[in-house]
């Protein structure tokens, strides 16, 4: 099972590498999170390839794509969908909006209101929209790759916490380096290489691969391990907001992916430890003092590995 999944990760990979150079780890992170049965926000500065990957992935996966162009003026319905007045029998039919896809590509999602944000957050927790007091279940596997400018940039509007909760990691591109930037010059002087981009799994094969991740074995040592980590950043005194289960549940998860995707059919510390700052750093919010006095994040993340023991 782990080489024919290998096997297929490497198909997608080498499929990405074509449209997107030089990226390759962030990648790579990308692929975890979605056989993890999870969500990516992209946060980088406008222009270095978040669109195109998230099309890409699609592509790659041979999928029904959607994207959402993230306004001030977006609706929640124009994304959830809506009932609409039938004059033929009288009667309302409810319309599909754009999430009914199996990738769901949410450009710029910090440049919409809070209101129009907390639309997504039923359809990442539990994959169904409800309108008029009836769920809707969405097509499976579904993965949101949401898009994010710094929260620094004119017009936008910083994620609130319980929506940053329910993406799995945080990945930043950054930008290219100075050969690689090159090769993306040259690459689209013709043609942009994504307009030759063909799928190379299935959806079907993209359900099973969420299904081979859950059978990856993980030792309980490894499970305190990682609670170990967790219930650090609650009683860090720089914080006002710890990690929930669900940071919990999702870097327990990408482990798994991680080790299936090295070939392996069990979690190794090593894993835990490569994830956790992708997984965990968004999730926790600093104090105003700590804030104010330049701690980031990741390094709260990095200083509750360093002080957690790993297990044998």
């Amino acid at each position: 099972m782990s080489q024919q999944f290998a096997a297929m990760v490497s198909k997608i990979e080498e499929n990405l590498f074509r449209v997107i150079k030089g990226k390759k780890e962030s990648i790579r992170l990308l692929l975890i999170s979605m056989l993890a049965d999870g969500h990516t926000l992209l946060e980088d500065v406008p222009g270095t390839g978040k669109t195109t990957l998230a099309k890409s992935m699609a592509r790659s996966i041979d999928g029904v794509f959607r994207r959402v162009q993230f306004t001030p003026d977006l609706l929640p319905a124009d994304i959830t969908g809506s009932m609409t007045y039938n004059p033929r029998d009288g009667g309302f039919n409810f319309r599909e909006g754009p999430v009914f896809a199996n990738v769901l590509l949410a450009d710029e999602i910090n440049r919409t209101s809070p209101r129009t944000q907390a639309a997504l957050l039923e359809v990442m927790s539990e994959r169904q929209v409800t309108v008029d007091g009836q769920g809707r279940a969405l097509p499976r596997p579904f993965f949101v790759i949401a898009t994010q400018n710094s929260i620094e940039f004119h017009g936008t509007y910083p994620l609130p916490e319980a929506q940053l909760d329910r993406f799995t990691m945080c990945v930043s591109l950054g930008y290219p380096k100075f050969q690689d930037e090159i090769d993306i010059l040259v690459g689209q002087n013709d043609l942009h290489p994504f307009d030759a981009l063909k799928p190379v799994v299935s959806l079907q094969d993209v359900s099973q691969m969420l299904e081979d991740v859950k059978t990856v074995r993980v030792d309980k040592s490894i499970s305190e391990y990682i609670v170990q980590i967790i219930d650090a950043t609650r009683q860090d005194a720089r914080l006002r907001l710890g990690i929930s289960p669900r940071g919990s549940l999702a870097l327990y998860r990408t482990a798994q992916a991680r080790a299936l995707i090295a070939g392996r059919d069990y979690v190794d510390p090593s894993d835990v430890k490569h994830l956790a700052i992708h997984v965990l750093a968004h999730r926790v919010m600093l104090d105003t003092k700590s804030k104010y006095a330049g701690t980031r994040t990741r390094n709260v993340i990095e200083e509750a590995i360093d002080k957690t023991p790993v297990p044998r």
